[in-house]
């Protein structure tokens, strides 16, 4: 990254580039980048103080190494208070919370809670490498922090069952037919394409895109009618906003919009 101030944290660290207006948060605990309880409290923060720093329009979670995660600090649960472990899905889901974009870049291992964080990312970049699972029933328990519902969602409750009681490892390929991965990309390439899709989602107007974050997740789980008034609405602020006034000029002058973000 550009900007060598990195923040170490709980097997994890983050950069900032404010040149490309990104965030890296990388889990960063050889060999298997497994996740600690602590460091899932953490993971929310990050996501959250990334959310209020106007440097960054694109966060990106990755992992140093062949495996993006093995899951969870198995230990962790048994030591880990019932209040703390109410919290989990909460932290988990905070790159869905997050109002900007977010990537998740998965190859090798990415398992039980890596994938359910990874789930709650807009955009799953895999590489060939990768092997989604959730593990949980080998333990005698079942996904907690979110992984089955966001799971069934995508896919549909007969794969989920599939995925889930039987604890199977979808590879990368067959992720991205059964649409739980946005791309599939060999693993040489698979830094070349998160920058690629960074790049690309910052040529879009940044107030744009944080409204489409919103209105797909308050929507998805709405009536079609309902989904279509909130569209509506979203639609109608936009039209107020100068990245929209910016947007129609450029496209009548046949040039490439400069947007603000208002």
């Amino acid at each position: 990254m550009t900007d060598s101030r990195l923040i170490d944290l709980d097997g994890f660290r983050v950069a900032i580039d404010p040149a490309r207006e990104r965030a890296d948060i990388v889990l960063d605990r050889p060999p298997m980048n497994v996740i600690s309880m602590l460091q899932r409290d953490e993971l929310r923060r990050a996501f959250e103080a990334l959310d209020e720093d106007a440097r960054v329009r694109i966060v990106v979670l990755r992992a140093e190494g062949e495996h993006f995660s093995s899951g969870g600090y198995i230990k962790g649960f048994l030591d880990a208070s019932p209040e703390h472990v109410s919290h989990l899905a909460w932290n988990i889901a905070a790159p869905a919370r997050c109002s900007k974009p977010v990537i998740a870049a998965n190859r090798g291992y990415t398992f039980g809670v890596g994938f359910e964080i990874s789930l709650a990312c807009d955009f799953r970049v895999v590489s060939e490498t990768c092997r989604y699972a959730l593990p949980e029933q080998k333990l005698g328990q079942i996904p907690g922090s979110g992984g089955s519902a966001r799971l069934q969602a995508i896919v549909g409750i007969a794969r989920t069952k599939d995925i889930v009681m039987r604890s199977r490892r979808i590879p990368g390929r067959q992720a991205l037919d059964w649409g739980i991965a946005t791309d599939c990309v060999a693993d040489a390439d698979l830094e070349k394409a998160v920058d690629a899709l960074v790049d690309e989602l910052r040529a879009f107007s940044p107030l744009a895109q944080r409204t489409a974050k919103k209105l797909l997740n308050d929507s998805e789980n709405a009536t079609v009618a309902t989904a279509i008034e909130l569209e509506g609405h979203s639609y109608s602020r936009l039209r107020q906003s100068d990245d929209f006034r910016e947007g129609v000029t450029a496209f009548h002058e046949k040039r490439a919009p400069a947007f603000r973000g208002t």
